[in-house]
């Protein structure tokens, strides 16, 4: 059992992850105690609570404690139960709280559903961090099998690829074909297997649209989906002041490297080099982006690229101050990884520049400082890329 980074709010909350990342587990350790809890995968109880909403303010009436914490799982299957929460949080005056969890928020957001208005926190979970696995974490490992709880903890290479074919096929069926997100799963089951060999791209919709064979409307749609339930996230481009033609398009990364390899198909196979590198750098993406969440640094991530071929991986940008990063799969650091983050130190656009890499010891190379990845994730948890300000 593993403990996880995020901590546990002190006023009503939800909790929206992608399914497998350890949820209700969390909810489980941390929450315990709750005086009532609702389970919506359980079809017993989705029928009965769909049947009468009502059931919910009759069963919290009856709570002795109106301090108690009452857990709601999978609440995005039956949105009108938001409209009772809302009821009970007014008018106990937010004596009672709600942990309210789940893996998708397009169903909420098709629905027009009550999101409480401010009544709720809204958190995020993620895989299993490399600073919350700790000592047993395997870089190798985490690159060809991802970071699911399941995938992690399963004792042998064949239990990790059975996780993960199980994985795949359960959200294509619960969340695709059982909420009815779409109506054609096979052009859907092409356009993730597309998706995921275009992992770190930049973004091309036209192109996507003419390899799945369906309409562009119909790809935007399909991205859509990945976001809403949490499977992909955007990097947008980032635009600079620098007197140049910068492409505008954003690049789209899958939430976990296991998932993203057992869409493409090569779970069963090693990385080869050329995916090893793409890997990395998602996995450090990744990292950063589940760590800014739970710390709350409330840092935008941006990545910027010229037509002339100058790029950046990452721009790490909170407020005014933004920290440039290049991160490469390899153990050594040649100076030409340098070529982006100098031109946007030049035109002063970042205040620092940082290179990511599998070294093991820290370098300054020219004005860039190459960081062992182990330090790298450490400096994100803390926040500590920015110097201080002048």
């Amino acid at each position: 059992m593993y403990s996880r980074i995020l901590t546990l709010p002190e006023k009503s909350f939800f909790l929206f992850g992608p399914r497998g990342t350890g949820k209700s587990v969390w909810l489980d350790q941390r929450l315990g105690h709750a005086a009532l809890r609702l389970n919506l995968l359980k079809s017993g109880e989705y029928l009965r609570y769909k049947r009468d909403p009502s059931l919910l303010a009759q069963e919290a009436a009856a709570l002795r404690n109106r301090k108690a914490w009452i857990i709601i799982d999978e609440v995005q299957k039956l949105p009108e139960l938001l409209d009772e929460v809302h009821a009970l949080l007014f008018e106990s005056r937010h004596g009672y709280r709600f942990a309210l969890s789940g893996s998708s928020a397009r169903k909420l957001k098709r629905s027009h559903a009550n999101m409480l208005a401010g009544r709720a926190l809204s958190k995020k979970m993620f895989p299993l961090n490399m600073l919350e696995i700790g000592e047993d974490f395997r870089l190798q490992d985490v690159l060809r099998y991802g970071q699911l709880p399941l995938s992690v903890t399963s004792a042998t290479s064949e239990e990790k690829i059975e996780f993960l074919d199980a994985y795949v096929e359960t959200y294509l069926k619960e969340e695709i074909q059982q909420e009815a997100l779409v109506r054609n799963l096979d052009s859907f089951h092409r356009f993730l297997s597309v998706t995921a060999l275009m992992n770190g791209q930049i973004l091309n919709i036209t192109n996507v649209a003419r390899d799945v064979g369906v309409a562009r409307s119909t790809v935007q749609g399909y991205f859509s989906i990945l976001e809403d339930t949490l499977l992909g996230w955007y990097l947008p481009a980032y635009r600079n002041k620098a007197k140049v033609k910068e492409v505008a398009h954003p690049k789209f990364y899958l939430f976990d490297c296991g998932v993203q390899r057992a869409l493409a198909g090569f779970h069963r196979d090693k990385p080869s080099a050329d995916e090893t590198g793409v890997l990395f750098e998602t996995f450090i993406l990744n990292e950063f982006r589940a760590l800014n969440s739970w710390r709350s640094h409330g840092a935008q991530f941006f990545y910027w690229r010229t037509e002339s071929g100058n790029e950046v991986d990452l721009i790490w940008k909170r407020g005014r101050q933004a920290v440039g990063f290049e991160i490469k799969s390899s153990d050594t650091w040649k100076e030409r990884f340098n070529r982006g983050l100098n031109v946007l130190l030049r035109s002063g656009d970042i205040r620092q520049a940082f290179g990511v890499y599998r070294g093991e010891r820290m370098l300054k190379v020219g004005d860039v400082t190459v960081l062992p990845y182990e330090q790298a994730v450490e400096m994100a948890s803390k926040g500590t890329f920015l110097p201080p300000s002048s």
